[in-house]
């Protein structure tokens, strides 16, 4: 039991800080003056569910799997449209 339970809680993690990214780059404000601390900090987020995602696939469900590579797509959809910026 102990397994699955890290399983999934390893999982709402990686759901947690990819929605954390996505909140965070949906609010940024590209013509603000605070704009270089907001990507600052998006990158740091985004790094950080890069990371949760990694760890939940070590163990994930196939089901889950999908989900979290749909994730890993996302983020680097951010990524690469920030980077074009």
């Amino acid at each position: 039991m102990p397994y699955n339970k890290d399983k999934q809680q390893a999982f709402q993690a990686a759901q947690q800080g990819f929605e954390d990214a996505q909140g965070l780059y949906s609010e940024i404000v590209r013509d603000s003056a605070s704009y270089g601390h907001q990507l600052k900090h998006l990158k740091n987020e985004v790094n950080e569910a890069f990371q949760q995602i990694e760890n939940a696939l070590e163990n994930a469900s196939e089901h889950q799997r999908g989900q979290l590579e749909r994730f890993q797509q996302d983020l680097r959809s951010i990524v690469n449209e920030v980077n074009m910026e």
